[in-house]
Formats: C-alpha cells, sequence, structure tokens
C-alpha cells in the first residue's frame, strides 16, 4: 500500500500532526508513506520514522512548480490520499492524481474533491488542530477519536528527533561556553512568531526576564531563533546585559539546532510559535505566551506546560497586526508574570522529581 500525506505547511502544526502521523504508522506498518511537505517542515520530521520518503509541495504561486508535483503524484500511483491541510490545492492535487482514496475535512467548497469529507467544525468555536488531525486518521483506521489517556482512542503524544547533525551542532555551541554557563541546562527564550507581529512579545519585556532568571535564579539563559529572529535575539542579550544571557544568533542557524537546544533545556519561555511544540516530545516543561490568538487552536493538552494570557475586551482577536494599534494583549504581561509563571513551573517539577 503505497500513502500520501499532505502536511501542514507551518512548523509548529506538523509538529502536532506527529501523533496522528503515528497512529498511521501503527496502523499501516507495512506501507509506503510518503509525506508531500515544504522543506522547512521536513526538517521537523528528520530523524523519525513516520515516514519513508518525502516529495517537496513546491512554490504554490508556480504553476510550474505545480504541475511538476502533480506529475510526481501520478508517477507514484498512490492508493489513499492523507491532508492534513483544509487547502483545496491538497485536495485538487490528490483528486488531479488520481489517488482513489482522498481523506480530509469538507471545507472551502472542497468535499466533492473527496472520497470521505469529514464534516467541518464550526470556525467561530476553536478546536485544537492536533484533535482535527487525529480525527482524520481516526476514521481511515475505524477507532474512537482522540483522547489525552493513554489506551483510550488514538494518543495526543507528539514526537520529535534529534539527529547526528544536530547533536554536533549543539555540541559546537555548547562547548564554546564559559564553565559558569555550563553549571545548569539553559532556560531557552523563544521570540518571534512566523504569524505576525501580533504574537511577538517586546524584546525589552524577553531582555527584563533573561536578567531576572540569570541574577535571581542563577540560571543560564540561551535565546533561541531562526533567520527571521536573529536581529531580536542579539538585542535581548544586548539588553540582558549579563553573562549568563546569550543567544544562537552567532551560530549557523539550523531548526537541528533549536531542536537539540530546546532538548537539552531545563525549561521553555515561549511565543506562540511553531518552536513552542518542541518542549513537549522532549518532555520539557514550557511557559507559553499568548496575546491574539485563542490558546485552544494549538491545545495539545501538555501536563508539563503553562499557558499566560491576559483577558482583554478585544481578544483573542486572531489578528496578524493588531487592528487597534496599541497591542496590549502582548505588551502589558508583564516580565515579572512571566518570572512567576517559571518559579512556579520549575517549583512543580522539583517536587515531583523528590
Amino acid at each position: 500500500m503505497k500513502i500520501a500525506v499532505f502536511l501542514p505547511n507551518w512548523i509548529g502544526d506538523a509538529v502536532m500532526a506527529t501523533s496522528a502521523l503515528r497512529a498511521l504508522r501503527d496502523e499501516f506498518h507495512n506501507a509506503e508513506i510518503t509525506a508531500i511537505q515544504k522543506p522547512y517542515v521536513a526538517e521537523v520530521l528528520n530523524g523519525l520514522d513516520l515516514v519513508d520518503h518525502s516529495l517537496a509541495s513546491g512554490n504554490e504561486k508556480s504553476l510550474k512548480s505545480q504541475f511538476q508535483l502533480l506529475s510526481q503524484l501520478r508517477r507514484e500511483r498512490f492508493d489513499l490520499a492523507v491532508l492534513f491541510p483544509n487547502s483545496f490545492r491538497s485536495a485538487c492535487l490528490s483528486f488531479l492524481a488520481g489517488i482513489p482514496r482522498r481523506v480530509g475535512i469538507q471545507r472551502d467548497g472542497r468535499g466533492w474533491l473527496l472520497t470521505d469529507a469529514l464534516p467541518a467544525g464550526d470556525r467561530q468555536v476553536p478546536h485544537p488542530a492536533i484533535d482535527e488531525y487525529l480525527r482524520i486518521v481516526a476514521h481511515i483506521i475505524g477507532v474512537e477519536q482522540a483522547d489525552s489517556k493513554p489506551g483510550s482512542g488514538l494518543s495526543r503524544k507528539m514526537e520529535l528527533a534529534v539527529t547526528d547533525a544536530d547533536r554536533q551542532r549543539w555540541s559546537s555551541f555548547w562547548n564554546k561556553q564559559s564553565a559558569e554557563f555550563q553549571r545548569h541546562p539553559p532556560i531557552c527564550l523563544n521570540p518571534g512568531g512566523a504569524f505576525g507581529a501580533a504574537k511577538h512579545w517586546p524584546v525589552a519585556n524577553f531582555a527584563e526576564l533573561a536578567h531576572r532568571l540569570a541574577t535571581d535564579l542563577q540560571r543560564s539563559v540561551l535565546v533561541v531563533c531562526g533567520p527571521a529572529e536573529k536581529e531580536e535575539a542579539l538585542q535581548i542579550v544586548a539588553q540582558a546585559k549579563h553573562p549568563l544571557v546569550t543567544s544562537l544568533a552567532e551560530e549557523p542557524l539550523h531548526l537541528g539546532l533549536t531542536k537539540a537546544a530546546i532538548q537539552q533545556a531545563e525549561l521553555l519561555v515561549t511565543t506562540d510559535s511553531g518552536p513552542r511544540h518542541f518542549a513537549a516530545p522532549f518532555d520539557v516543561p514550557v511557559v507559553t505566551l499568548f496575546g491574539p490568538t485563542h490558546i485552544m487552536w494549538s491545545e495539545t493538552f501538555y501536563e508539563r506546560g503553562q499557558h499566560l494570557q491576559l483577558a482583554m475586551d478585544c481578544g483573542p482577536c486572531q489578528q496578524r497586526v493588531c487592528p487597534l494599534g496599541h497591542h496590549r494583549c502582548m505588551k502589558d504581561l508583564s516580565a515579572n508574570r512571566v518570572f512567576d509563571a517559571v518559579v512556579s513551573l520549575l517549583e512543580q517539577q522539583q517536587t515531583k522529581a523528590a
């Protein structure tokens, strides 16, 4: 059996899809599973055994690129298409590729392109993406919907791996740090987010938090970043003004390095962005800062996670840029409040360990 899985286009969603991919792999352990995905999403799955092959989804704005992808899909002669994205494009490609069974959520007028069109939920009622991915696979294999309890339905447990190359990247960075910095696993800070400026927590707040973690808790603090957050990471370190605060900004940036850093972390403080979801697969405690986005859309029910979100009359608005121009949902979330959440979560972990 040959299965084509269209993966989400966002890093965090790709991580959330790993629980559904695991259920699919366990059910069809002899099948040949191919992921259709963006190249940067492929890096998320590096080191896992969830898929056998990958096809680049190509430039969606290029007709030539999409025809090339369609030709590849036709040549593969897949038996089943699993559509995690709700896009019309993914349904159209699988239909035109002649894949006999096409399973996905019925949305945006694409139901006629699917053989198994699952009813869509109300867009006005937030529901976890992780459960939507599991719902698709549950339909395919004929089991109960997802449940957080092991052995009851499909598990929400997500997966990630760190490759040997990732470990080498981390060792190269770690070995350059001072003996004082190496005394403790770092607390990682993850600023930014691809969604838009509205998700960003101010640099000054991150810097204040980093300084307090280093001075009050004597913790090493590491700011992780991708290319888009490099300047922000450098500013946080500069404003924190403490030898125990540094960043990955001057390293050759790679998603695998970020994964390795978070795997080694004592705790992660993050905006609601993709690397937030690296914590749960590695069993790392995480404090997530929410502003314009509704928590339930990306809820994963991770027991070692804590969410912070201010109650605002105007939100959560789900807008990429604050429509009112004040961005209070993030600006008014103080470093002191986040620091207290970090201390509380660390104390909980220490109590459990004892």
